[in-house]
């Protein structure tokens, strides 16, 4: 998850949200008029000034946008869907949200839309983003708008210098002896970049994919915490003894931002984070284009690793307009999307990591030919439902699904950011952590009706 992927979500917050200045009351305007409230990320507002022309122009539905910023916004959201304000139809969602959502009944099934409607091709869309954007019931609560899952990256030039060579699919323990010997390669250049600024969405999002591969877990099949078991304990020490050795630097403030600076400006040799960085990475004003290699992200005890997040669209189950709200989807989600926007804003802004089709399109392959074919494998091989090697009591890769993991993450990333610091051993971090978790975890076995022992 990028560095803006920082606000928390838990449902008694959500239902205590009060009101926030500014924002105001939209209403939906009429039957052929439908409002949406997302996130301002550049493909969202790339969306929002072509909506007049082309999908009002095709259908005759207005649509009033709302655009705040991700803190903002998710806390709009989870205050208009829990209320069924009927305020707005649609909204963007994370592959987070979604299944939460879908729970409480907030967000509408689209199933019988996307029945009716065989030209959206839902075989179309990447099947773990499927899964991803499914409730408990089986049911399709979300339609992808983009998607990105985490690879390695590394400068080609400063591997061959060395006489190295980086495997497809490297091993984690490939990837530090490499970072250990182009550690110093060019004046002021670390071996690696890793996230360290705590947050959930922020160390953590690498961090509990090598606590996947490694054979950790978060919480058991029958929730027991499992912070300080051997296999966390394993990962968290390997990741923060990387960072420390041959890591950049400032680590415990570095975020996805950082990191990403940092490989531009040739500060660091390796990063390993998310497969979205890539486009600035190749960007005509970069000044490492063409000099950088993709490989798969790094694995122990796990075929893959690679996590898996996407913005998505769901209707509000409130919503009196979901007819139009599913135009609305069809049309962004859509197969031709991708095509209108590179023909418009240009191809490396192409909203890609949802479709299998978006990687046939010839002018986006030339585009984006260094990175779309490992970006579609690491997504292609991201299984939110089995992410590591044991049962899960609930989905996500580097998230653990419940609302209760925005506070609990942020609140343990905090003991392992000081321990990257240096402030604490990682042993000292993960008991304190385990605290949290336990406590998370008394919560669900009670829910469940088992003592989980």
């Amino acid at each position: 998850m990028r560095q803006r992927r920082v606000a928390g979500l838990t449902v008694a917050l959500a239902l205590a949200l009060g009101g926030c200045a500014g924002w105001g009351s939209v209403g939906s305007g009429g039957e052929n008029s439908i409002s949406v409230l997302m996130v301002n990320n550049p493909q969202m507002v790339d969306l929002q000034s072509l909506t007049a022309e082309h999908f009002t122009q095709e259908t005759g539905i207005r649509v009033n946008f709302t655009v705040l910023p991700e803190n903002d916004v998710r806390d709009k959201i989870s205050q208009e869907f829990s209320s069924q304000a009927g305020q707005y139809d649609v909204a963007s969602l994370s592959n987070f949200e979604i299944p939460i959502y879908a729970r409480s009944k907030w967000i509408a099934p689209l199933d019988e839309h996307i029945a009716a409607d065989p030209d959206f091709d839902q075989a179309d869309v990447l099947a773990p983003m499927v899964t991803s954007l499914s409730g408990e019931d089986g049911k399709v609560y979300g339609e992808p708008f983009y998607g990105e899952s985490s690879f390695l990256m590394y400068r080609k030039d400063v591997l061959d210098q060395a006489g190295l060579t980086m495997p497809d699919h490297p091993t984690w323990q490939q990837v530090a002896d490499v970072a250990a010997k182009v550690d110093g390669a060019q004046p002021g250049m670390a071996g690696i970049c890793l996230r360290g600024q705590p947050g959930w969405g922020q160390v953590f999002a690498p961090l509990t994919t090598v606590v996947n591969t490694f054979g950790g877990t978060w919480f058991s099949d029958d929730w027991q915490a499992e912070v300080n078991d051997l296999p966390f304990r394993q990962a968290t020490q390997f990741y923060v003894d990387l960072v420390r050795e041959h890591g950049e630097n400032g680590a415990p403030q570095a975020g996805f931002t950082e990191c990403l600076n940092n490989l531009i400006q040739g500060n660091v040799a390796m990063w390993y984070d998310a497969t979205s960085a890539a486009g600035s990475l190749e960007a005509a004003d970069s000044p490492v284009k063409g000099k950088i290699g993709y490989a798969a992200a790094p694995v122990e005890k796990t075929d893959a690793s690679g996590w898996l997040y996407s913005w998505a669209w769901a209707i509000q189950q409130a919503s009196q307009h979901k007819d139009n709200a599913w135009k609305f989807i069809s049309w962004a989600s859509g197969k031709d999307y991708e095509q209108l926007v590179g023909e418009t804003k240009g191809w490396s802004r192409v909203p890609a990591g949802k479709r299998e089709s978006t990687y046939s399109i010839p002018e986006y392959l030339a585009e984006s030919s260094a990175f779309a074919g490992p970006t579609l494998d690491a997504i292609t091989s991201a299984d939110p439902l089995n992410p590591g090697v044991q049962p899960r009591p609930a989905p996500g890769i580097q998230f653990v699904d419940i609302p209760e993991f925005p506070a609990l993450g942020t609140q343990v990333s905090q003991f392992v950011s000081s321990a990257i610091a240096g402030q604490m051993t990682v042993d000292e971090a993960l008991d304190q952590g385990q605290k949290y978790a336990a406590d998370v975890a008394e919560r669900y076995r009670a829910r469940v009706g088992t003592d989980g022992g």
